[in-house]
């Protein structure tokens, strides 16, 4: 009898010593952006405005108003960032909305304008709105398709100054966060446990 062929191990035991175990998917966070973070959130802009989907931004500006940034950070490198611009005392615009390509397809833009709605709802922001390329991403998100004449204060504070003006080919959408606050307090009211009766 041939030893050495009985203490060989079979192909299907060293197979499965080269398969390593999965890795776990790194931790996403989401935190406001500081001026520090002004170079990475021009890299991710920029980026995607080669795309065509996004106008471009400087440097200098983002220094500025890197406060209103919301970024996620994966490794501790940016790989989303989305700004809430103040158009209005009533009215917020969702600008600069990115999640870089090898962290799309995860949820991240969908919590980063989650984010932006909650901190808008806060600042006393009545409707959100948003000038888009892909208006039923936003639309999946309970945001409606509006003419842009509705929303002059776009108009008046970027449109004009555009290059693109009358020819930019994206879509305006909004979000009444007043209807909204109504209708999760009118649903909070409506899951509230019943009160026990009381019998005399």
């Amino acid at each position: 009898m041939n030893t050495a062929l009985m203490h060989r191990p079979s192909s299907r035991r060293q197979t499965a010593r080269r398969i390593a175990p999965p890795r776990r998917p790194a931790v996403v966070t989401f935190r406001p952006a500081t001026s520090a973070d002004a170079d990475a959130l021009l890299a991710l802009i920029d980026g995607h405005a080669e795309e065509g989907r996004l106008l471009p931004r400087q440097l200098d500006e983002l220094r500025t108003h890197a406060g209103r940034f919301v970024v996620a950070a994966r490794r501790g490198r940016l790989v989303g960032c989305a700004e809430l611009a103040p158009l209005s005392p009533r009215v917020a615009e969702v600008r600069s909305l990115v999640v870089a390509r090898s962290a799309r397809h995860a949820g991240i833009g969908q919590t980063l304008v989650g984010e932006l709605q909650a901190r808008a709802r806060k600042d006393g922001f009545q409707v959100l709105c948003a000038f888009t390329h892909d208006a039923g991403y936003f639309v999946r998100q309970g945001y409606s398709i509006v003419p842009h004449a509705w929303l002059p204060e776009k108009i008046a504070m970027d449109c004009q100054r555009c290059p693109l003006f009358r020819n930019c080919g994206q879509s305006a959408v909004q979000l009444s966060l007043v209807a909204q606050r109504h209708r999760e307090t009118t649903r909070t009211a409506n899951h509230a446990e019943p009160r026990p009766e009381v019998v005399a």
